[in-house]
């Protein structure tokens, strides 16, 4: 599993700058390259089901693992977003998990299907 953002060698949750150093991805752990690992991790918050499993085992009310989420926010950059296989549910997530309302919110099953709901349909092309 990825560290944690505190122990992130080149994070500073305080940049503003909206740039990362990509030194760090190609490091490799069990195989796996950060960016592989943090990747796979990315695309799993684009599951309502999975941040309702975040948020039941608290994850989203640590400090520590926010301040990850905003980290990975460097996944919305052109370069790295090309990599997503469903780049709009992904990054929708992202954003919204950047907000403490809906940190506390995706608990409610309700939001859940809502947001399921959602997904399914951004995933049906029209014909």
């Amino acid at each position: 599993m990825a560290q944690s953002a505190a122990t992130h060698p080149n994070l500073d949750a305080s940049s503003s700058s909206g740039t990362v150093d990509s030194s760090h991805l190609d490091q490799s752990y069990a195989g796996f390259t950060r960016f592989e690992l943090e990747l796979e991790f990315v695309q799993a918050l684009a599951n309502p089901y999975y941040l309702n499993h975040l948020a039941s085992q608290k994850l989203l009310q640590d400090s520590t693992f926010v301040a990850y989420l905003n980290y990975l926010q460097y996944f919305a950059q052109p370069e790295y977003t090309r990599y997503l296989s469903y780049p709009g549910p992904t990054l929708k997530a992202l954003e919204l998990l950047q907000q403490e309302r809906f940190r506390q919110e995706i608990l409610s099953p309700d939001i859940v299907a809502h947001l399921a709901e959602q997904t399914m349909l951004s995933s049906v092309k029209p014909k």
